[in-house]
């Protein structure tokens, strides 16, 4: 079997499940390791490495149902991409914090590290979905392999681990994947209306009034889209690596192909039942409270 084909599709499912939270399997690491500020998102200041007072001796959230109200909304649109129960299950071995106190300080500082890890295994695992990129798909392929041994290391090499290295290796492909990927959705719609508008990495589109906007094959990678409004936008072949949704009026909105689109993008943001979805994210709970 070639390397273009080494994943097939329930290969990939397979692996995409596997990078979907699952706290019942989790020491609470996204409620200790990480900081916080008290702000519009958090009701509290927070110390990296300080338990949140909601958090039980379960690990679980004793207010978890309740996180918006409770002046939590950061912890609902914050998202580990499964690492939480990597690095308690498979790198410390089901060993948890509270029971052995001396491996908190390592648990946490691999946390975030392996955050990231499995964040360009999400991106990798979709890339690999992508036909305009089949090209490419051999390179694709021996990243995840990499990336995926990388998760592996003992928490002694995670933590000395050249982070930044790795993702400027991975993000390179991502960006060739992109521009394959969006070549093609412009090929097939391009026609007599003349250029589109273009906007660039990392582009200030705060409060930008977007409605019904073409935005078939955009580069909106890093793009500050807070608030903005994208009732009606079509963003079918649109890269979102990294874009920020914070806010944004996604009601009506087309995502269906879009590329590189995160969970906690889409929980960040405000939606509704007419918002098209790619299937492998789902429609937060919080957008069926918000009006039409």
């Amino acid at each position: 079997m070639s390397d273009n084909h080494k994943y097939s599709g329930s290969l990939l499912d397979k692996s995409r499940r596997s990078l979907q939270v699952n706290c019942e399997n989790c020491f609470g690491l996204c409620c200790v390791a990480l900081s916080f500020a008290a702000s519009a998102d958090f009701a509290i200041d927070k110390d990296a490495g300080q338990p949140c007072p909601n958090l039980q001796s379960d690990f679980r959230c004793g207010v978890h149902k309740n996180l918006r109200q409770r002046g939590f909304r950061g912890c609902t649109v914050y998202d580990c991409f499964g690492a939480g129960q990597k690095v308690s299950q498979i790198t410390f071995g089901g060993l948890d914090w509270r029971k052995a106190p001396e491996t908190a300080k390592q648990m946490f500082e691999v946390f975030p590290i392996m955050r990231q890890l499995h964040e360009l295994l999400w991106y990798l695992t979709e890339a690999l979905t992508l036909k305009p990129a089949h090209s490419i798909h051999g390179e694709l392929s021996s990243a995840l392999d990499e990336t995926e041994r990388l998760t592996r290391l003992s928490p002694d090499s995670l933590v000395e681990l050249d982070m930044t290295a790795h993702w400027a290796d991975v993000n390179a492909l991502l960006l060739q994947t992109s521009e394959l990927v969006r070549a093609e959705v412009l090929r097939q719609q391009k026609g007599p209306g003349g250029r589109k508008k273009t906007y660039g990495r990392g582009a200030d589109l705060i409060g930008a009034n977007l409605r019904k906007a073409d935005l078939k094959g955009a580069n909106l990678r890093g793009a500050y889209l807070i608030a903005a409004d994208l009732r009606g936008a079509d963003l079918r072949g649109a890269d979102l690596i990294g874009a920020d949704f914070r806010d944004a009026d996604l009601r009506g909105a087309d995502l269906t192909e879009s590329i590189f689109l995160t969970q906690a993008q889409l929980n960040a943001a405000k939606g509704d039942s007419n918002t098209n979805l790619p299937p492998s994210l789902t429609r937060p709970t919080h957008w069926s409270t918000l009006g039409a």
